[in-house]
């Protein structure tokens, strides 16, 4: 691997290699724009044999071909005179490699002093990163004292611009009054910081709900509530106790809808709410039934671990980096009660998404939301081609290295500019073929466990999982490679191309910002989600004489690990098995891989804004990313093992026969690939078909249906670690597929579906 280029500390950089004369065959990425400057350009043509007055005839006009309409008074063989605009210059500006900036540096203390500060040089750190530049932690340290997220962007000063003047330049769509800084000069390129702007948009008309508080809940207690057929977090107010009533407003628009964002109705598990003080997504835990209208319920804070329900989301806070092209920021998991997420999308003080849009099309169908997601990126995400477009040039001896350094040097607006592909040595045209060749060779070599940075997970090979001894088998820049790699993932999803290969379940779910639950853990390890099980079980924890560590082994060798502060030190009891559990989910779910998986959410959400994936379950995102499986249904069938009450008749028993009816002629090819997401954890098919799929140990584990009775389950079950589905003996067809449908979908979105 190769060691980006790094630019110096301060607020001024030469990001860029502004030599337009240099080769656009050479690797990396290329800036593409057009200009039209200088005088309108004068010829004179002759008027060609047969040209009838107001006739069109097409002549040369220097390097351009043009077409030209007869004057009324010339005939052929007369001299006219043209006026036509200047010619467009195109022009190719090879960028150069942004740093990837820790975050780790803004938990230091910054004592020292401001003018020695601005003299220090940003340090190496590990994976490829450098440290935050002093004026980069200023900036950053401000934003989260007033509670926003820092944003800056990097300006060129134009030519007679000197230190104290000032002069206009626009960024993104915007407008701003730069004066020069000193020590700048024409060229260079500065960081500026823009002033919040209030937005535009002339505040919503409102609608009035009157509720009783719940009982239980106390002042400043958050509780949830369905008012006019939606969910709501409403915020008890100070000296407010149970029975009274409180008074809040919703805007019109979305009252008058009648929306919800409940996935499934009367469903148990986790929902995403609508919290009354910011209008931003929340996530609680509902019981049966709770969907019923003026039905009130208090918001569970407590941080009490439970096996069964607690759950929790990563937190990603954004951060500027030392180069504005390439945002740095912090991960962690934190109880899924308390995650928020942005119900709105605005772009230059325009709303693109409200959450009436998101509650509208997240009711809709699997095709409908990928149309209004493609839709968003095209036409209203998408840069301007007048704006310019980006010219990626790479070779395929050398692929990931001169995609890596030719993305990584990409702003974000850059990002979401309009591709094109050229393999070095190949001429051609991208028409789409190249681009599609593109993301699929780089997604392959990237995922390749050969490579280092993905492996095969434990309980299904078809999947890949971060290697969480990355840092040992890529120790110079593996970082810069997962940041690289959510930027092709988010590339990928913004451009419709599909990538080859397919990721671990927890990984999607904490690209949607879901909850994670022991049962993700299962999927990863069920024999390790077992034995933690069993604890819960115990009498007596202590007889196992465990402590707050886990064993990590890599090539060979063996490091414990701390799941606390002196974890090594601290006995496993009964008091404190819940903290035990919950640190091993932690570990488990994020800790483990914290670096990297905050650089490959970063890489993707410098391309894809996260209120547009929050119509999408992690099925969906997955066949987004990989698309539909082509199946072979008389393979699928032909190589399914059968068991339980359907052992001795099999394919032969009614129920199973209602089975494949249902799944061969009533579910189109994206149920089929829901329900191979559903039993066997991912939509993916081995390339030599069902015959060869294998289990959590890489042995084959053939596509098995278990028979069980109808008392037991009401729904059908699966255990994706042996590709098995518990399938009760229903009573007819009718009711097989209204289940079957119903477990798959409510897997998908978290729900319990007993």
């Amino acid at each position: 691997m190769m060691r980006p280029g790094k630019t110096g500390s301060g607020s001024t950089n030469n990001n860029n290699n502004n030599n337009n004369n240099s080769s656009s065959s050479r690797p990396g990425a290329y800036a593409v724009s057009r200009t039209s400057t200088g005088p309108a350009q004068v010829f004179r043509v002759t008027v060609p044999a047969g040209v009838r007055p107001n006739q069109e005839f097409s002549v040369h006009a220097g390097t351009r071909r043009v077409r030209v309409r007869c004057p009324p008074a010339s005939r052929p063989g007369q001299i006219v005179q043209i006026t036509l605009p200047p010619e467009p210059i195109t022009s190719s500006t090879l960028l150069r490699i942004a740093p990837l900036t820790s975050a780790s540096t803004m938990n230091q203390p910054n004592n020292a002093d401001p003018q020695q500060q601005q003299q220090q040089q940003p340090q190496e750190c590990t994976g490829g990163m450098v440290a935050m530049n002093p004026d980069v932690q200023t900036i950053n340290r401000a934003a989260t004292e007033s509670g926003g997220t820092a944003q800056t962007f990097l300006v060129t000063i134009p030519p007679h611009i000197h230190p104290g003047m000032t002069f206009t330049t626009s960024v993104e769509g915007q407008r701003f009054q730069v004066t020069c800084p000193p020590n700048a000069s024409p060229g260079m390129t500065v960081r500026i910081v823009p002033p919040s702007q209030p937005s535009t948009e002339a505040a919503p008309v409102t609608q009035e709900f009157e509720v009783v508080v719940p009982p239980g809940v106390r002042p400043h207690q958050p509780f949830t509530l369905m008012a006019n057929g939606q969910r709501v977090l409403v915020t008890c107010p100070p000296n407010v106790g149970p029975g009274q009533k409180i008074r809040f407003r919703l805007p019109i628009h979305q009252a008058a809808a009648g929306i919800k964002l409940s996935y499934n109705e009367g469903a148990a598990g986790w929902n995403r709410t609508i919290r009354v003080t910011d209008m931003k997504f929340q996530w609680v835990r509902n019981n049966k039934n709770d969907d019923k209208e003026g039905s009130t319920k208090a918001l569970d804070t407590s941080d009490k671990f439970d096996f069964q329900k607690s759950a929790y989301v990563r937190k990603l806070v954004f951060m500027e980096g030392n180069d504005a092209r390439m945002r740095t920021g912090t991960l962690e998991l934190v109880n899924a009660s308390q995650a928020t997420c942005d119900s709105r999308l605005i772009v230059h003080n325009r709303t693109l998404i409200s959450y009436a849009d998101i509650a509208s099309v997240q009711t809709k169908t699997f095709e409908e939301k990928t149309s209004w997601f493609q839709n968003l990126c095209t036409s209203q995400l998408q840069g301007d081609w007048e704006e310019g477009r980006i010219k990626l040039v790479v070779r395929r001896s050398h692929l990931l290295q001169d995609a890596m350094e030719g993305i990584m040097s990409l702003s974000r607006m850059d990002m979401r500019k309009k591709w094109g592909i050229e393999f070095c040595g190949e001429p051609g045209i991208d028409a789409g073929g190249v681009t599609r060749e593109f993301f699929e060779l780089v997604s392959d070599q990237i995922l390749d466990p050969d490579f280092g940075l993905f492996h095969s997970s434990q309980t299904n090979q078809q999947c890949m999982t971060i290697n969480p001894a990355s840092k040992i088998s890529c120790l110079e820049d593996y970082l810069i490679y997962y940041r690289f790699f959510g930027r092709i993932l988010g590339k990928a999803l913004f451009d419709r191309q599909l990538i080859k290969g397919h990721l671990e379940k927890y990984i999607y779910k904490h690209l949607l910002g879901w909850p994670i639950t022991f049962e993700d853990l299962k999927e990863q390890d069920e024999d390790y989600y077992s034995s933690c099980k069993k604890l819960v079980g115990m009498d007596d924890v202590s007889l196992m004489c465990l402590d707050f560590t886990a064993t990590e082994e890599s090539l060979g060798a063996r490091e414990e690990i701390e799941l606390c502060e002196g974890g090594s030190l601290k006995e496993v009891t009964n008091d404190n098995l819940g903290h035990y559990l919950e640190a091993n989910l932690r570990y488990r779910m994020l800790d483990r891989v914290k670096l990297p998986l905050c650089e490959l959410l970063l890489g993707f959400f410098d391309v894809i804004p996260e209120p547009a994936l929050t119509v999408f379950d992690s099925q969906e995102l997955e066949l987004l990313l990989c698309g539909l499986p082509s199946i072979d249904m008389e393979d699928w069938q032909s190589n399914t093992l059968y068991s339980g009450l359907f052992e001795t008749k099999k394919s032969r028993h009614q129920v199973c026969h209602w089975f494949w009816d249902v799944v061969t002629n009533d579910f189109d090819s994206e149920m089929k690939a829901r329900l191979l997401q559903f039993v066997t954890g991912t939509s993916g098919v081995p390339s030599r078909g069902f015959a060869v799929l294998q289990g959590n140990d890489a042995n084959i584990k053939k596509f098995t249906v278990h028979g069980v009775s109808n008392k037991q389950y009401h729904y059908p079950r699966a255990h994706t670690c042996f590709n098995r589905i518990d399938l009760p003996d229903y009573k007819s067809k009718k009711q097989l597929e209204e289940r079957l449908r119903q477990a798959i979908v409510m897997s998908a979105q978290g729900f319990d579906i007993e």
